[in-house]
């Protein structure tokens, strides 16, 4: 596993696996932490010190788990021998043990061991993964688990708080809480030429937050901590992936053992890769359709190729993250009003989603 890898210029994953920046194995020296009593009182504070965020910690961090990551190998005498570990972060959607974290903290595991916040530790199973949305869901079998407040990352607003809880730098700083703002909704970055629309924020993200939780000021879930800025001189950006879109994913994962993404039957063009083509976007947004599935729901619907995707439930389309971001965050099933123009006119469908087909 790599040490120190830079995605995409200056993008990095944060957890271990994929990005591992806390990767130790039998030839690296461990940092020499002294090992201090986990923080967390049980008295009452005075209203001066009982803010906001004490209370949304007290909510969430109790969801909030370490994922430690073993990588076995074999020694010249066939020998089982570990050659590296790492650690993660995840979140309790389902008190009967079901964890979601990012893919890459789990990724070429051999063994996974989940710690909880009151200390118990599980040996932990995949039960799915999906690469391409840097989503995986784990289980362990264990009692008393308090699954975390899923929040509605659609209602966020820049400016108002955020607060990460995870385990940067691995399990000695477990359940370690920054606070900050949402600093920006909807960025789209590009990590290992797959396109994410995320949430932005400045509360501090460091190596082993990946998969750990993003929490608004009610102690709600609304991201799940994924990447930062790892450019040098570049401190507070942080990205997490937005709850609503990770939702129906990490259920299919758990229903199906797949994601199984929702579609609506067209292949569409932004407006550089339009240019490539000779064809332009009129008005230079959204995306055009270029072709359609033959018998897909959007052509059945009266979709024509030629047409301009202006919005999808309300919101722009001028990039195709931005459709992704918005059908990842949708079920099979579920019906979508899609505004077009075309040849000058605009119109609106209603558009039921079915399954891709890979």
């Amino acid at each position: 596993m790599r040490r120190n890898l830079v995605i995409y210029i200056s993008i990095a994953l944060i957890g271990m696996g994929i990005g591992g920046f806390w990767i130790w194995n039998d030839y690296q020296e461990k940092p020499n932490f002294q090992h201090a009593a986990v923080a967390g009182g049980t008295g009452e504070l005075p209203p001066s010190r009982n803010t906001f965020v004490v209370g949304a910690v007290k909510k969430a961090s109790p969801s909030v788990v370490g994922i430690t990551n073993k990588a076995y190998a074999r020694d010249i005498f066939n020998r089982k021998v570990r050659v590296g570990e790492g650690v993660g972060s995840g979140v309790i959607f389902d008190a009967k043990g079901y964890i979601v974290t990012n893919y890459h903290v789990i990724a070429d595991s051999a063994e996974l061991i989940v710690s909880l916040a009151d200390g118990r530790t599980f040996p932990a199973t995949l039960v799915a993964s999906d690469p391409p949305t840097d989503l995986a869901v784990v289980k362990i079998e264990a009692d008393n688990l308090i699954a975390a407040t899923f929040g509605d990352s659609d209602t966020l607003q820049v400016g108002e708080p955020a607060i990460a809880i995870g385990n940067p730098l691995g399990l000695e700083f477990r359940g370690s809480v920054t606070s900050g703002i949402i600093s920006g909704l909807g960025r789209t970055i590009k990590i290992e030429e797959q396109q994410f629309n995320l949430i932005q924020t400045d509360a501090a993200i460091n190596p082993g937050n990946s998969g750990g939780a993003l929490i608004n000021a009610d102690g709600e879930l609304i991201g799940i901590n994924s990447a930062k800025i790892a450019a040098s001189g570049v401190e507070g950006i942080g990205f997490s992936i937005p709850v609503n879109v990770a939702r129906p994913i990490i259920q299919s994962l758990v229903d199906h053992g797949r994601f199984i993404r929702p579609t609506l039957g067209i292949m569409v063009l932004d407006g550089p890769s339009a240019a490539r083509y000779g064809y332009s976007i009129p008005g230079g947004a959204g995306l055009l359709v270029a072709e359609l599935a033959s018998k897909g729901p959007a052509r059945r619907a009266g979709i024509k190729a030629g047409d301009v995707l202006r919005r999808v439930d309300g919101k722009e389309v001028n990039q195709l993250s931005d459709l992704r971001a918005i059908l990842q965050g949708r079920n099979i099933g579920d019906e979508v009003t899609v505004e077009i123009e075309r040849n000058g006119r605009k119109e609106s469908y209603q558009i039921r989603l079915e399954e891709a087909k890979e």
